[in-house]
């Protein structure tokens, strides 16, 4: 066993002390290097984060159903050939997928390296790679040219984002006018991560004001369903699951994996789930 904190408490104590979130900043890279190994975390997180609802071919490491992906299509109005960024995209599983529905053109943006390398790989083999590219890139510098592409989307990252005006700003940069984003996140309680890392840098208890505030029209902005129980049931699964995971994944990446886990058990930062599109100005 690794010398990870073994409660909440402790892991509480370690991120403050540290000033590291390492579970987010650092620890998913190596969690996307040891998925492939693992069928613990794979089985535990298809039954529990999402139920199975999620093409097994799209599988990822979020909480995004079927259902709530084509709802996400449908506010970004896609159609073939439009150009879809999805930002923080991991290992390409709901982006791949939209870029499938629609017809769409995708470049992946990820700050991890092997989710990005992961995603590509993912592409060629479902045939997609002719019209999907990924890059290392953040939230607020993506790379991409002004004005250049017709939708932008993100699944469960942007509550990570370190300042998240500036995040917005960057989406609005590179949309066409009347461009749709449609973000898919959780509102944070600053309350609840006040002097922790990551969570507690630039807590969001309502995005609408600063959508609006970066010239975007707001379409939806509305709680998902059922988010609490699976979001805790797949926590609690990963959190029981320790010794299993140590030993499939490797010490660091089930140390990223555990610490957001025990994290997000311990102090339930998350007052709701939103998911929200909004269409850019002219």
């Amino acid at each position: 066993m690794s010398d990870q904190p073994s409660t909440s408490e402790e892991l509480i104590d370690s991120v403050t002390d540290d000033g590291v979130f390492h579970a987010v900043q650092d620890g998913y890279e190596a969690v996307y290097s040891a998925l492939p190994n693992s069928d613990t975390f794979n089985r535990l997180w298809r039954n529990n984060a999402y139920y199975g609802e999620f093409p097994a071919d799209f599988a990822h490491i979020g909480f995004l159903t079927e259902t709530e992906a084509r709802q996400m299509l449908e506010l970004l109005r896609l159609g073939a050939g439009d150009v879809l960024v999805d930002l923080a995209c991991g290992a390409g599983g709901p982006g791949l997928w939209a870029a499938r529905q629609s017809g769409a053109n995708l470049i992946g943006i990820d700050p991890a390296a092997p989710g990005v390398a992961s995603a590509a790989e993912r592409a060629r083999r479902l045939g997609l790679d002719d019209r999907a590219e990924f890059r290392v890139g953040t939230f607020e510098r993506t790379g991409v040219g002004n004005a250049s592409v017709d939708a932008v989307m993100t699944v469960e990252a942007f509550q990570y984002a370190p300042n998240k005006r500036a995040g917005l700003a960057e989406f609005a940069r590179i949309l066409k006018p009347g461009g749709r984003v449609a973000i898919v996140c959780f509102e944070v309680d600053p309350a609840r991560v006040q002097g922790l890392p990551v969570l507690g840098v630039d807590p969001i208890i309502d995005y609408a004001p600063l959508l609006r505030d970066a010239g975007f029209t707001i379409d939806a902005y509305e709680e998902t369903t059922g988010w609490s129980e699976r979001v805790y049931g797949a926590f609690g699964a990963v959190i029981e699951a320790s010794d299993a995971l140590n030993a499939e994944m490797g010490e660091r990446a089930a140390a990223g994996a555990l610490s957001e886990a025990m994290l997000t058990v311990a102090t339930r930062p998350y007052p709701r789930r939103i998911l929200t599109a909004a269409t850019r100005g002219a």
